[in-house]
């Protein structure tokens, strides 16, 4: 164990590995792109793939240097809160569209209260990859 400690203080460079990490900083909200990332050393473990962040959305602002970790990415939002949407509603051969307002932010997949915005009554639907919203029944 002392030995262990004595080589951790004596070669502070033997614990350090290689991490992506900020190559500017990054505002909560951004997407991140290929120009965004580096490699760094960290002796702090994070994503070391691009493919698992190239392409998604900071939750919190990461300055220039940090190691990225995946609790600080999210899939990007493609609707956000209040935004007027597209919603549908299909079933079988009938299908109705209007508009809606968003009541939360959502991604692709995602889940989200939306309010018709010719009844006002409140509905769930689904976050499409185009953006549009579709009614869960």
């Amino acid at each position: 164990m002392r030995a262990l400690v004595l080589a951790l203080v004596l070669l502070p460079g033997a614990a350090l590995a290689g991490g992506l990490g900020a190559a500017r900083t990054l505002p909560a909200g951004s997407v991140i792109g290929p120009a965004d990332l580096r490699v760094i050393e960290t002796d702090r473990p994070g994503l070391t793939d691009p493919s698992q962040v190239i392409g998604m959305q900071t939750r919190i602002t990461v300055y220039e240097g940090r190691p990225l970790h995946a609790n600080m990415l999210q899939a990007p939002r493609l609707v956000g809160r209040n935004q007027i949407v597209r919603l549908s509603f299909q079933r079988g051969a009938l299908r109705i569209d209007t508009e809606g307002r968003a009541l939360s932010d959502g991604a692709a997949g995602a889940l989200i209260r939306v309010m018709n915005m010719g009844s006002r009554s409140t509905v769930t639907a689904q976050v499409m990859p185009d953006g549009s919203l579709a009614v869960i029944k």
